[in-house]
């Protein structure tokens, strides 16, 4: 089923996304070689408390910590551990909160020190394919044009986007109705309505989208060994486009 938000429902999810994004800066800002994926994670924690929030990954479907942090070419759902970062790694944040029942849910990747043209790029194409999709987010649209605005930022670039992953709808649960696929052809699948919620996530993947599992069965990586990146904003369809929440 796919819930539409009154306003005071999105003031308080806006309120969640808000967190999210300053936290997921303050640690932008700790990114450095020598930091541990651990590390990250205890910061993360701690500031979602200091904000009021409850951390919205940590416990779900038993997943063990606060913070995703996915290096190199770790698509998603990373473990943070004693990993420590190293010059020229890339490295994909992901997080959630809660706040009064409802969720925010956002992601970023960022460089350690100087890193390759080719992990640049990528990650400035996976941000404008975000951007991209952002804006399709309208109502009177339907779902699979965000997918395809994604997909045709990136396809020209020659890199990949992941399929068995996806945005999704959110609001008092993490994932809602409806799935948001990074691709495909316009004009199908769900109509968007004002107070639709979706969480929009391109996972772009420099070589192939084949994606391996690994023994902890949370962490995604390419199957090619290839670097992959990650973003993610939630925004809500309104009568006047799309409200980037938290921004």
């Amino acid at each position: 089923m796919i819930y539409s938000k009154s306003m005071s429902e999105l003031q308080t999810m806006n309120r969640c996304n808000a967190l999210v994004l300053e936290i997921l800066e303050k640690l932008k800002e700790r990114i450095a070689p020598g930091i541990t994926t651990g590390d990250l994670d205890r910061m993360a924690e701690e500031w979602t408390l200091a904000g009021g929030a409850k951390p919205a990954f940590k416990g779900y479907r038993g997943y063990p910590a606060t913070l995703c942090t996915s290096v190199n070419d770790q698509i998603v759902h990373g473990i943070p551990g004693s990993r420590r970062l190293r010059e020229g790694d890339i490295i994909g944040l992901d997080m959630g909160v809660i706040i009064d029942g409802y969720y925010g849910d956002g992601a970023t990747t960022v460089p350690v020190g100087r890193v390759s043209d080719t992990a640049r790029r990528l990650m400035e194409v996976t941000a404008r394919a975000l951007a991209m999709g952002i804006e399709q987010t309208r109502a009177g649209n339907h779902v699979s044009d965000i997918g395809h605005a994604v997909q045709e930022e990136v396809a020209p670039h020659g890199f990949s986007l992941v399929r068995e992953f996806t945005g999704h709808g959110i609001g008092r649960a993490l994932h809602e109705d409806p799935q948001v696929p990074n691709y495909g052809e316009p004009g199908r699948g769900p109509k968007l309505t004002e107070g639709m919620v979706l969480a929009i996530e391109p996972m772009v993947c420099e070589g192939r989208c084949e994606v391996v599992m690994a023994d902890d069965r949370w962490t995604a990586s390419t199957a090619d060994g290839r670097l992959s990146a990650h973003f993610e904003r939630s925004v809500a369809v309104t009568a006047n486009g799309p409200w980037l929440l938290g921004a």
